[in-house]
């Protein structure tokens, strides 16, 4: 009887069909009153009759039409916890089911937040997505958590765990957790939940397969090895570097550029299920993220290179938005692309996405003041390295930080899976229908939120390229925050020059 009123509820939004229908009804009762009770009809009466027949009856038909197009969308609402499903849109129905299943299999490899943008956009198209990552430290060392646990580096794992989650925010709260307090201080849960699922499942690969239906993911994480690997680093002049998390502190310090990265053990064996996801995959995007230390460290894996090539798929690079201080200093689309190939080898690559999208100056000032600044879009170049190249506007700017957006790089990747299907005559093949109707829908989400943000100027570099429309609009505020700097440097310079005069007269009266 609770889940009869339900039906009656505002949200419900059901009684308005409910009324439609008894006025139909009584319209039709009326015109069969009107035949049955009258001795002698007129023209009148005849008109009378038919008109609230049909009007009653048609009335019944779309009200019922409705009814049900509306009970399915309610059982969407309650079985389908994803975002676009919270709309109440019946399509999403079919979206969810098998189709959603059998949508196209497709492997990220990479690490960073960057590889957590392309699972986030990803996991609204298939469920049949596989996430490749580093198993390597980065950053101040080994934490307290993975000492006493003794795990391999579990962080980009995580992570994705997060990326390919229905429920991002809680999700990261509860695999990031560290206890503050008791024997379990300093341990991180999300360590010791994997290390629990191991000792169960007996497997490391298995454990973290198995976790996709315990933490109700989309998709699966893989690690690239289950052997602990260092990233080392030949400079050009040759410096070697054996740890990771020095690599951007040395190449600052000497100046001088990264010749090639290598892991070590060099022979180390890929995960169980690697290589297999990889001759599955219909298409395998690469990056993007940490170009020396996330990106091509995977491809340097035992097999992982090989496999790749020899995939029939679209191989897809995702280019950084940003240079890297120590790793990729003034590096420019086309010696991103060289410098994966030089390491893995020509035929990794088929496809480039790279950003065209509006930053406001202030924000790329303040990665300047770090030492990073945009990637160099040489095209001409970057055509010269045998790769097709794909200009989209993927950046935007997520709490200060210059992003990739997530929806906008899916977007692109389903759309070349599309056009693929399209090409082989399969457009009435439920894949093509379900993933174009949902390109549509993401196509249109992006257009309303450029639309309904402010536009943002284009970037500004010492390489020639194409002025936008936006380019006069803030070319006032980029030669302010030029003359602003020129400014400063020549006060400091003056200082400089005073301090110098002030020290030889010091001397002088000595």
């Amino acid at each position: 009887m609770k889940g009869f009123w339900k039906w009656f509820k505002k949200e419900a939004k059901m009684k308005r069909w409910m009324l439609l229908i008894i006025i139909g009804i009584i319209l039709t009762c009326y015109g069969m009153t009107i035949l049955l009770t009258g001795e002698q009809l007129g023209f009148k009466d005849i008109a009378k009759m038919m008109v609230s027949f049909v009007v009653g009856f048609t009335l019944v038909i779309i009200a019922n039409i409705f009814m049900q197009k509306r009970t399915l969308e309610l059982l969407v609402q309650e079985t389908d916890k994803r975002e676009e499903a919270k709309t109440g849109n019946v399509k999403s129905l079919i979206f969810n089911k098998k189709v959603y299943d059998e949508g196209p299999n497709i492997v990220v490899l990479g690490g960073g937040s960057g590889l957590d943008s392309v699972l986030k956009g990803l996991k609204n198209y298939t469920n049949n997505i596989t996430a490749i990552v580093t198993v390597s430290d980065y950053g101040a060392g080994v934490s307290d958590s993975r000492k006493l646990l003794e795990t391999l580096p579990l962080d980009d794992i995580k992570n994705s765990f997060v990326a390919l989650s229905e429920n991002e925010p809680v999700m990261n709260g509860i695999l990031n957790y560290k206890f503050n307090e008791g024997k379990l201080k300093s341990l991180c849960f999300g360590d010791i939940y994997l290390l629990a699922m191991k000792e169960l499942y007996g497997d490391f690969t298995a454990s973290i397969e198995q976790s996709k239906h315990v933490l109700n993911m989309t998709g699966k994480v893989l690690p690239v090895t289950l052997e602990a690997i260092d990233i080392c680093a030949e400079l050009e002049d040759g410096t070697i570097i054996q740890s990771k998390d020095r690599i951007p502190e040395v190449v600052t310090e000497k100046v001088s550029k990264i010749n090639r990265i290598y892991i070590s053990p060099s022979n180390c064996m890929p995960a169980p299920g690697v290589l297999d996801a990889i001759q599955k995959a219909d298409a395998i995007i690469i990056g993007p993220g940490s170009l020396y230390t996330n990106v091509i460290p995977n491809l340097l894996v035992k097999g992982v290179a090989k496999a790749i090539k020899e995939n029939k798929g679209f191989k897809i690079y995702i280019s950084n938005i940003m240079t890297e201080p120590g790793q990729t200093d003034n590096y420019s689309l086309s010696e991103h692309i060289k410098a994966i190939q030089e390491h893995a080898g020509k035929g990794i690559i088929d496809y480039c996405i790279y950003d065209t999208g509006e930053i406001i100056p202030e924000f790329v000032r303040r990665y300047n003041r770090e030492g990073a600044d945009l990637v160099e879009q040489d095209i001409a170049q970057a055509k010269e390295e045998g790769v097709k190249l794909l200009p989209r506007n993927l950046s935007y700017i997520d709490s200060e930080f210059i992003r990739h957006n997530p929806d906008a790089i899916a977007s692109a990747i389903i759309e070349l899976v599309c056009e693929d299907l399209k090409f082989k005559d399969m457009q009435n093949d439920p894949k093509y229908l379900m993933l174009n109707s949902r390109l549509k829908e993401t196509k249109k989400k992006l257009k309303d939120t450029m639309e309904t943000k402010p536009q943002k100027p284009k970037r500004e570099k010492h390489f020639e390229r194409p002025q936008s429309k936006f380019a006069e609009k803030y070319k006032d505020r980029i030669a302010s925050i030029k003359e602003s700097d020129e400014k400063a440097l020549k006060r400091k310079q003056a200082k400089m020059k005073e301090k110098e005069k002030r020290e030889k007269r010091e001397k002088s009266n000595k």
